[in-house]
């Protein structure tokens, strides 16, 4: 890699980085995206897609080929030794409905979401540079220069750190990790490849609760490869080392479960852990950002860590973007003062559902986990300008929902980088475009900075009559009885306060 510039530099190619780096790109953003590894991650460490994921993916353009390449999730079945016993469901399912589309958790190794993200990263004209190895970085006023290992440099107007939760960024920068070991019991979480013979079939997720040196769950994973399952085995020895080797592997399914050696194709990928809860104690230093793992590290349990940096990443690239085309630099404070209460809640949330399953109990995962209530009510960029609304009612900081008005859908009239002014209005006999009555607000581009579309639909259950303007992210940003004083909120936003 030769001394390169770019508007944003992402370093780290995992399920953040890449998120990050397509959004950007479908925004016309020049961004680099750097990978230390020379592959991507190859095993299914964040196996689970939570509802509100999708919809993001759904935004993206991914979601059919995720939905293809993953499968729900099947049911537990409690084992004592060869003997099948109880069955129960993980994940409370639910119905799908107008205003969520996609109501259930969907199962899909992680390798396969960053492969299905790659393609969408190369389709939008970006790429990743693998075997780039971070050495360290210094900011200035105008931007970031990036050293690597390899002697090269990149100089970034931002950075952003998508590397993990050892994050070399995070490192460099001094920013501290403040939190607490969830379990001091060590883990083992390993992709394993199994004969057609073998026997645990791929229609139940199999749980050995009471194995003789600790709990295993072996899952079916989606692949086109053969049977594939994810192990993750505790240690009830706190002082266990985590043999990761091929050998270890088949050796422990050997002993806490019916699988004998000869049933063992392939050991893919192993790793070790210990299920730990921290939370970086900033999400940015100047012109360099933290996001998914190098910001907060979570336990597996509730399937949050993936969907919640997918999450960072989207609330982050179109503030980029948006000061990069000329927004005031003060947009870029409300990603750190939005994602780290967010954060918080969800370690908490991860933390309680391990606790509570850690003795093999089982722990059914309901509403908490799938991210649809998460909200910036309270955020600086919220503006909720009517009174007197009812309890439950739709309010600015809230997720826009999905429905079908006047003919159209609505997470596809979102579906890009723009905003979307929504005006309800039961008399409307149909969905139309067009200017806002006395605001002056056409649809186009506001003040050469933001895109944005408007719609006038018919009443909506949802949402009820007045207008609603919708983030790029699928949030409400503001909302009023009718459009009037919009123009104010966004000159607002979009005006350097005065130097």
């Amino acid at each position: 890699m030769t001394d390169v510039r770019t508007d944003v530099l992402i370093v780290g190619a995992g399920p953040t980085g890449l998120v990050l780096a397509a959004d950007l790109a479908r925004r016309g953003v020049p961004a680099l995206l750097v990978e230390r590894a020379q592959e991507l991650f190859p095993g299914s460490r964040g196996k689970g897609l939570q509802p509100r994921t999708q919809e993001v993916f759904h935004d993206l353009g991914v979601l059919d080929a995720i939905r293809a390449a993953g499968t729900e999730y099947p049911k537990m079945r409690v084992w004592e030794g060869a003997e099948p016993g109880q069955e129960w469901d993980m994940v409370k399912r639910s119905e799908p409905t107008d205003q969520v589309p996609y109501a259930n958790v969907w199962l899909i190794p992680q390798a396969a979401t960053q492969r299905v993200l790659y393609d969408r990263l190369r389709e939008l004209g970006g790429e990743v540079r693998f075997g780039a190895a971070l050495a360290g970085l210094e900011q200035d006023g105008s931007g970031v220069t990036a050293r690597f290992e390899d002697g090269s440099t990149v100089r970034a107007a931002y950075l952003v750190a998508a590397d993990g939760g050892r994050s070399t960024v995070r490192r460099a920068l001094g920013i501290g990790m403040t939190g607490e070991t969830v379990d001091p019991k060590p883990m083992l979480v390993a992709d394993v490849r199994v004969t057609a013979d073998a026997p645990v079939p791929d229609t139940h997720w199999h749980v050995w609760p009471k194995a003789p040196g600790g709990g295993v769950a072996f899952c079916p994973l989606p692949s086109d490869k053969g049977r594939l399952f994810q192990l993750a085995a505790q240690f009830t020895d706190e002082s266990a080392g985590t043999d990761t080797s091929a050998e270890a592997v088949v050796g422990l399914l050997a002993a806490r479960t019916p699988l004998a050696p000869e049933h063992i194709d392939e050991v893919v990928w192993a790793s070790g852990f210990r299920a730990r809860a921290a939370m970086a104690d900033r999400f940015r230093s100047d012109r360099v950002f933290l996001a998914g793992d190098a910001a907060h590290v979570h336990s597996p349990a509730g399937g949050q860590g993936l969907n919640t940096s997918v999450q960072d990443a989207y609330n982050l690239s179109w503030k980029l973007a948006a000061v990069l085309s000329g927004a005031p630099a003060r947009l870029l404070d409300t990603y750190e003062e939005e994602r780290m209460p967010v954060a918080a809640d969800i370690l908490g949330i991860s933390t309680r559902i391990h606790r509570a399953g850690r003795d093999g109990a089982p722990v059914q995962r309901g509403e908490e986990v799938q991210q649809l209530g998460i909200g910036y009510r309270d955020a600086a960029l919220t503006r909720e300008t009517r009174e007197g609304l009812a309890d439950g009612a739709l309010r600015a900081g809230d997720r826009a929902p999905d429905g079908h008005v006047g003919g159209i859908r609505l997470f596809d009239a979102f579906r890009g980088p723009h905003w979307t002014l929504l005006t309800f209005d039961a008399a409307a006999p149909e969905a139309a475009g067009g200017p806002e009555s006395g605001t002056g607000l056409d649809a186009g581009t506001f003040d050469g900075i933001l895109e944005l579309r408007t719609l006038r639909l018919p009443g909506c259950a949802a949402y009820g009559s007045g207008a609603f303007l919708v983030r790029p992210d699928g949030y409400v940003a503001w909302a009023g009885e009718s459009a009037e004083g919009l123009r104010a909120y966004l000159t607002g936003l979009l005006t350097a306060d005065p130097a």
